[in-house]
């Protein structure tokens, strides 16, 4: 009997399907999940999800967000998700020189904290994005 994962961020689903296995970066190491797996609630942490399936393996980088296993649905909510092959790294370098001098002003000029965490979640969803795709290459 296959898990089913549901990769969910602010913008939509970012990943929907039936999957043998799942590997999720959490605060406490990878963790592998498999058909029949306890519940679980943990925090997901930027990195590499590694979904098995019948077709191969996909890979996705994941920001951070939290993670529940329940009944062989494995429902990870995060602030940004995308498929590896479709990261352009030279488009996420530019993003995250961006957010960073961004981010650096921003801080300088003493602005809202709110708009500061979106500058910082910007600039290490672009580091966990580089890291990912070059760690696949």
């Amino acid at each position: 009997m296959p898990l089913t994962l549901e990769i969910v961020t602010p913008e939509g689903k970012a990943f929907t399907g039936q999957v043998d296995d799942v590997v999720l970066p959490t605060a406490n190491g990878d963790v592998d999940i498999l058909p029949g797996h306890q519940p679980l609630l943990t925090i997901v942490e930027p990195g590499e999800v590694q979904a098995t399936m019948a077709g191969g393996r996909e890979y996705l980088a994941v920001d951070k967000g939290f993670a529940r296993v329940q009944n062989d649905v494995v429902s990870v909510l995060c602030e940004g998700a995308i498929n590896i092959q479709e990261i352009d790294l030279n488009f996420v370098e530019d993003a995250r020189q961006k957010a960073e001098a961004a981010l650096e002003k921003a801080r300088k000029e003493g602005h809202d904290p709110a708009q500061i965490e979106k500058l910082e979640s910007v600039a290490r969803f672009a580091m966990t994005q580089q890291l990912v795709k070059r760690k696949k290459h």
